[in-house]
C-alpha cells in the first residue's frame, strides 16, 4: 500500500530540505519513492516526473499542465453522459489558473499516483503549511458542501414540481435516464465516491500522515503547534516532530534567541522542552551538518502508524473525542445543525457527519480537556 507523507512548519525551517532527505533514505533501503513538490528543488523536474536516481523520481507539479490533462477527462466524462457535449469547443491551453486550483489539481494528482501502484512512498512539499492543509482538506470540505446542496436540492419545491418532467427531458439530453426517485446525475454520484475514498485515506495515518518541523526558535515552535491543530481540524494525523537545526550556524537575532551560537546551545534541555511541548508526539533531532540529515531522520512511516488520531466516535459510549493540540478552551466553539456537528478553532471550521446510531442526538455536554475536546450524546 502507498504511503503519502508531508511536512508542516514556519517558512525557513527546512521543509523541503528533509523532504528531499526522507525521499532519499527511503529510496536507498529499496522503497519506490516519487517526491512530489511545489517548490524549486535546484533539478529539471518541472512538469514531468524524472528519474532522479535508483528508486527515486520526483516532479515539480505545474498547475497549468495539470489543469490541460484533466479538462480532457473533463470532457470525456462529459461526452459520456451529454448526449450533445457543451466543452468540446473549450480547450485546456487556453484555460486559466484560478485560486483554489492548485491545491485541488494537486490533490487529484497525488489521488492518481497513489493508485497506480508505481509508488511505494509520495513525499508531498507544498507551496505552504497553509496550502498543505487545505488540499487534505478539500475531500472533507467538498463532500460537505454537496451533501448540504444535493439535500436542498432533492427536497426543494421546485424539483417536487418538476418530477413529472424528469425522465422525458433527461433521456432527451443526457445518455442516461433518471428518475424522480434516482434524481441525482451519475457523475455527481462517482464524485461523491471519489470523496468519500479521499476522507477514508487522510483519515487513516497509515496512509496518509504530516510530520512537524521546527527549530528551537519560540516563533518556529508556535507555528508548528498551530500546524498541529489545524492538521486535526481537516482529520490528518501528525506523526511526529523534527527539530532541524540547520546545515550551519547563523549569527542572525532568531539564531541567537534560539541559542544557536558556536554551537554550544543545550540539545538535551531543548528537545525536553519541545516533547513537554507537543505531547504525545515523539521529537527528533535532526543536526545541522547536512552530512547527518539522513542519519538523523527516524522510519516516519513507522511512527505514523502510532500517531494520535484527530477525531473517534464511539457509538457505545456515545462519546466523540476531537483532538484539538495548539488551540486554548477559548479559541474552540461547538454547534450543532440538525444530524451534523460543527466545530470551530482557530481559521478552521469542521463538521462532524454523525454515524447512523447517534444521528438526530443532541449535544448534551462538552469539555475540553488535555487537548481534546470531548462530546457527550
Amino acid at each position: 500500500m502507498t504511503f503519502i507523507l508531508t511536512f508542516l512548519g514556519k517558512g525557513g525551517v527546512g521543509c523541503t530540505t528533509l523532504a528531499t532527505a526522507v525521499a532519499q533514505k527511503y529510496a536507498s533501503v529499496g522503497k519506490k519513492v516519487l517526491l512530489v513538490t511545489r517548490q524549486s528543488v535546484g533539478l529539471d523536474v518541472w512538469g514531468n516526473i524524472t528519474p532522479l536516481s535508483h528508486n527515486l523520481d520526483a516532479i515539480q507539479l505545474q498547475t497549468s499542465q495539470l489543469l490541460e490533462a484533466v479538462w480532457e477527462k473533463l470532457k470525456q466524462l462529459e461526452a459520456t453522459y451529454l448526449r450533445s457535449p457543451l466543452l468540446k469547443h473549450i480547450y485546456g491551453q487556453e484555460l486559466s489558473v484560478i485560486p483554489g486550483m492548485d491545491e485541488a489539481l494537486a490533490l487529484y494528482f497525488l489521488r492518481e499516483q497513489y493508485y497506480s501502484g508505481n509508488y511505494d512512498i509520495i513525499v508531498y512539499d507544498g507551496h505552504s503549511s497553509l496550502n498543505t492543509l487545505r488540499m487534505f482538506g478539500l475531500p472533507d470540505t467538498l463532500s460537505w458542501y454537496l451533501r448540504r446542496f444535493q439535500n436542498l436540492l432533492e427536497n426543494s419545491d421546485i424539483i417536487k414540481a418538476l418530477s413529472p418532467f424528469v425522465q422525458p427531458v433527461s433521456s432527451a439530453i443526457l445518455n442516461v435516464t433518471l428518475t424522480p426517485e434516482n434524481i441525482t446525475p451519475q457523475p455527481i454520484q462517482q464524485f461523491s465516491h471519489i470523496l468519500e475514498e479521499g476522507k477514508q485515506a487522510i483519515a487513516d495515518s497509515t496512509r496518509v500522515c504530516a510530520f512537524l518541523v521546527t527549530d528551537a526558535s519560540v516563533d518556529a515552535i508556535a507555528s508548528a503547534k498551530s500546524w498541529w491543530g489545524g492538521a486535526q481540524q481537516v482529520n490528518l494525523s501528525v506523526g511526529g516532530v523534527l527539530l532541524n537545526e540547520g546545515e550551519k550556524e547563523s549569527s542572525s537575532l532568531v539564531a541567537k534567541i534560539a541559542g544557536f551560537v558556536s554551537g554550544n546551545y543545550d540539545r538535551d534541555n531543548t528537545l525536553e522542552q519541545l516533547r513537554n511541548e507537543f505531547k504525545p508526539l515523539p521529537v527528533y533531532l535532526i543536526r545541522r551538518n547536512k552530512e547527518t540529515i539522513i542519519e538523523d531522520l527516524p522510519d516516519l512511516q513507522q511512527l505514523a502508524a502510532d500517531a494520535p488520531k484527530p477525531l473517534t466516535i464511539n457509538p457505545l459510549t456515545r462519546e466523540i473525542r476531537v483532538f484539538l493540540p495548539g488551540f486554548s478552551k477559548k479559541e474552540v466553539k461547538l454547534s450543532q445543525s440538525g444530524p451534523e456537528i460543527t466545530i470551530s478553532a482557530g481559521d478552521q471550521r469542521r463538521n462532524i457527519f454523525l454515524p447512523p446510531p447517534l444521528k438526530g442526538q443532541p449535544v448534551k455536554s462538552a469539555k475540553f480537556q488535555d487537548n481534546y475536546l470531548i462530546i457527550s450524546l
